[in-house]
Order: C-alpha cells, then sequence, then structure tokens
C-alpha cells in the first residue's frame, strides 16, 4: 500500500524542508549534468511535480481513487434514480415515449457551469500539431449524440413493456456487448475472469428469456414483452457499441486529459441528442397530449414535474459518471461499473414499486454479480501488478544517483 507523506519538516511542521532558504548543496562528487539534474529534482517548484517523486506518485494514486469513487457514485446512483423514475412515470399514467426519452438527455444544462474552468494549457508542441480540427470533433459530438437519442428510445421501449426488474438484469448483456467491441475498437485484452464474467453476465440475461406465465408478464401482453425485451437487448448493444467509440475518440481524436474533456464530451452528446429527440417529440405530435397526460398524472401535476426533472439529473449525473469512467479506465470498466448496481434497481422497485422477484430473478441476479465480482478481482490483479512496476521503476531510477555520491 501507498502511503502519501508530506514533505514537511520534523521541527517546524507544516513548512516544507526548502521553505526557509535555498535548497542544501549537494556533495561535490557530483558535477556538471548531475548538479543541474539534482538542483531540477530536489527544489521547492518541483518536488511535489516530479515523477520520480514518490510522494507524487502517491499524490497521483489518490486523486486517481477520489476521482474514480465520484463517477462510480454519479453512475450507480444516477442509473438506479432514473431507471426507477421511469417506471414510476409509466404506472402514475405517463404515456408519452418522446416524453420519456427526452429527460434521458435534457439534463445537459447542469454541466454548462464546469464550462467556465480553464482549459489546461498543452505544452508539447507534437500534441498542438495532432489535434484534430473543429469540424472532426463537431461529427464525432453530433454522430454520438444522434446514436445516444436512437439508444435512449430503446431504452424506454424497454423500460415501458418490461417490470424493473426484468429490465435491469436484461440490460446486464450489455457487458459482454461491449467486451466484444472492446476487443475489436480499443485493443482490450481477455483473460479467464474476464471471460468467466462476461459468460455469467450473459448466461443470467438469456435465463430471463424463458421467463413466462408469471404475473409480470401477465400486466403487458406476450407480444409486448417480447417487444420490450428485444428492445432493451438492442439498446445494450447500441450503448456497449456508443461506449466504445466514446473510448476509440478519446485515443485518437481528442488526446486530453483533462476534466474538460469529460464535460465537453457529455455537453455536446447531450446536446445533439436532446434536440434529435425534441424533432420527434414536434414530429410525432406527442406534445399534443402533454398538457392532458400531466393531467391526468395520478399524483398530480407537481408530481409530474418533479419525475421529469428528478430523471433528467439522474440520468445526466449517469451520462457524466460513465464518460469520466471512460476516460479513467476504459469503456468495459465503464459497464462493469453501470452493472454493479444491478441488484439495486430491483430492490427498489420490489420495495417502492411492489413488484415480485421471482426465483428465475433471483438466479439471474447471483450470476450477474457473481461476473461482476470476477472482473473487479481481475482488476484487482492489475491494480497490484502496475503497483509492483511502479515501485520497480523508482527503485531503478534512484541507482545513478546513490552510485555518484
Amino acid at each position: 500500500m501507498c502511503i502519501f507523506q508530506l514533505s514537511s519538516s520534523p521541527f517546524f511542521p507544516g513548512q516544507s524542508l526548502f521553505s526557509m532558504g535555498e535548497a542544501p548543496e549537494l556533495p561535490s562528487s557530483i558535477t556538471g549534468g548531475a548538479d543541474e539534474k539534482a538542483e531540477q529534482v530536489i527544489s521547492p517548484e518541483n518536488i511535489n511535480q516530479n515523477p520520480q517523486n514518490p510522494s507524487f506518485h502517491c499524490l497521483k494514486q489518490y486523486k486517481w481513487w477520489i476521482q474514480m469513487a465520484i463517477f462510480t457514485l454519479f453512475v450507480l446512483a444516477g442509473q438506479s434514480v432514473g431507471i426507477l423514475l421511469g417506471r414510476l412515470y409509466y404506472n402514475n399514467g405517463g404515456n408519452s415515449n418522446w416524453m420519456a426519452t427526452f429527460v434521458q438527455c435534457s439534463g445537459f444544462p447542469l454541466v454548462l457551469p464546469f464550462l467556465c474552468t480553464p482549459k489546461s494549457k498543452i505544452s508539447n508542441p507534437e500534441i498542438k500539431r495532432k489535434n484534430h480540427s473543429t469540424l472532426i470533433l463537431a461529427i464525432v459530438y453530433i454522430s454520438l449524440g444522434i446514436f445516444l437519442a436512437a439508444d435512449c428510445m430503446l431504452y424506454t421501449i424497454g423500460l415501458k413493456y418490461l417490470p424493473v426488474t426484468t429490465y435491469t438484469l436484461i440490460g446486464a448483456s450489455q457487458l459482454g456487448f461491449n467486451a466484444l467491441f472492446s476487443y475489436f475498437l480499443n485493443g482490450q485484452k481477455f483473460t479467464p475472469y474476464i471471460l468467466n464474467s462476461l459468460v455469467l453476465l450473459t448466461i443470467s440475461s438469456i435465463l430471463l428469456v424463458f421467463q413466462n406465465d408469471s404475473d409480470d408478464s401477465k400486466k403487458a401482453s406476450r407480444a409486448k414483452y417480447v417487444l420490450g425485451f428485444v428492445c432493451t437487448i438492442a439498446a445494450s448493444a447500441g450503448y456497449a457499441l456508443m461506449l466504445s467509440l466514446t473510448q476509440l475518440a478519446f485515443q485518437k481524436i481528442i488526446k486530453r486529459e483533462t476534466m474538460r474533456a469529460i464535460i465537453d464530451m457529455s455537453l455536446y452528446q447531450n446536446i445533439v441528442a436532446t434536440f434529435a429527440i425534441l424533432i420527434g417529440l414536434f414530429a410525432s405530435g406527442d406534445w399534443k397530449k402533454l398538457n392532458v397526460e400531466m393531467d391526468n398524472f395520478k399524483p398530480g401535476k407537481v408530481a409530474y414535474v418533479m419525475n421529469l426533472v428528478g430523471t433528467a439529473v439522474s440520468w445526466q449525473a449517469f451520462t457524466v459518471g460513465c464518460i469520466g469512467l471512460i476516460f479513467k479506465v476504459s469503456s468495459l470498466f465503464s459497464n462493469v461499473i453501470s452493472m454493479l448496481g444491478l441488484p439495486i434497481a430491483p430492490v427498489l422497485a420490489v420495495v417502492f414499486l411492489h413488484e415480485k422477484m421471482t426465483g428465475l430473478n433471483g438466479v439471474a441476479m447471483v450470476l450477474a454479480m457473481w461476473g461482476f465480482v470476477s472482473y473487479m478481482y481481475q482488476h484487482y490483479l492489475d491494480d497490484l501488478k502496475t503497483k509492483a512496476e511502479n515501485k520497480h521503476s523508482n527503485d531503478v531510477s534512484e541507482v545513478p544517483l546513490t552510485e555518484t555520491s
């Protein structure tokens, strides 16, 4: 375990080791270029920014885990609350697929304040030359935005005709699709643990195909149940492909390792998707029925508005979290974290929506969680390997200086 230590003096807490004057002189045996290199390493300006400094690696690691925790929280909370509110929308009298899809993408104004954050300066001239034009970035954002709009519509139809428990378990199949797309598009390597995870998650989704004659499926006709099942599978495959394409865009086109890049991707992608869905809303004529839908909403008009606003906020948090995880790790890892919320939405549906948890759903959930644990264990092994490599490289980098002194 890496332990972060502040560079403060034991005699003067809170003050830097070199804050009382200039850096101490090095032994006279170190001359020439070695003097300049040593001064650069231990100077007050570079002591916390030098990659060879152990404190730098520890600080960077802690910062990475904090960001990962925030993005994970956004994904889990946004996904669970968004699914539950979407199901409540239909249960209480909502009937517009376009409106239910619109609120999944229309929360982008929440990230507008983040555009005020300054962009990081790129000091490497080669990176500046390799940056692509605004036209190419616009094409990327527009393409992903339209893709997102179509995918959200498929998810909406699936949620309309399926109970939450079945809907979320079928959604686990997107991890298998994402692994396939990541293998071809992002160079994702398969290990025995990852393959085990994918097989278990796939089986857990296939089991639900054989679910019949249950109380939940009787509420909707068999044809609508099949339609919801097919749309959810198609949406899972489409979203998995979009995640892999997003990662590919970060790797090949955007090439900026900044939080601003995450915000830009989330914002512009959702803006395009929102306008695409608005076109569909007005073209279909559903907008004419919204006043009647609001009046007939069982809990009342205020609850109708709060439901839509809450859904928009939840899915926007989910989108920012997903893109952040793609940026920090990979599209496959982002997908796996969303699968971590697999049991959350069904449990909330059982408690608040009084849905029944069948034995088949229970088996599918256990298999899905087993698959998630398998994947996380592989990530844990990769993390241990990375720490060992970093420690070895730090030890090697310190050898020349100690030998010359």
